[in-house]
């Protein structure tokens, strides 16, 4: 028996034809979203601006994408290395909304729910939400559930 490549076999090579526009074109719309340096600073509204600056941060490509995106309401996957801001660029979108003056109350309140496949991941990230959230003054309110949290009175 003799393995074989993808040539010769009848519609391989038509899939390939299709697969490379394809990813071209999810390679221009994530360049889309990506912003100039000078204006990553113009999509962070105030305080989070300050908060960033008085850390002596810039907002990664990565994170104002994500609000832009947010703000477009289109959904987005985030790719990226370990330590490159994920968890905040994450939740950006959503702490800015929440800091927003409400307009129309809808639904029962809920905004964003993050579910982690580790309670060690949920308290690391629960963690380093709150330190914007605590540092900007914000009014949100945040909770963590796990399987050892009580569901009510028994």
């Amino acid at each position: 028996m003799t393995a074989r490549s993808g040539r010769g076999i009848p519609g391989q090579d038509k899939k390939r034809r299709a697969a490379k526009p394809a990813a071209k074109k999810a390679r221009a719309g994530r360049a889309k979203m990506d912003l100039p340096a000078e204006d990553r600073d113009a999509v962070l509204p105030e305080p989070f601006g300050a908060w960033f600056r008085q850390r002596g941060w810039q907002p990664r490509s990565h994170q104002t994408a994500l609000i832009a995106a947010s703000r477009a309401r289109r959904s987005t996957l985030l790719v990226a290395p370990t330590g490159a801001g994920k968890t905040l660029a994450g939740f950006l979108p959503s702490l800015i909304r929440l800091s927003e003056p409400r307009t129309e109350k809808r639904g029962a309140g809920l905004d964003t729910l993050y579910i982690s496949p580790l309670k060690a991941l949920a308290v690391d990230i629960a963690r380093n939400l709150m330190t914007p959230i605590s540092e900007m003054g914000l009014r949100i309110r945040t909770e963590t559930r796990t399987g050892d949290t009580a569901a009510g009175p028994p």
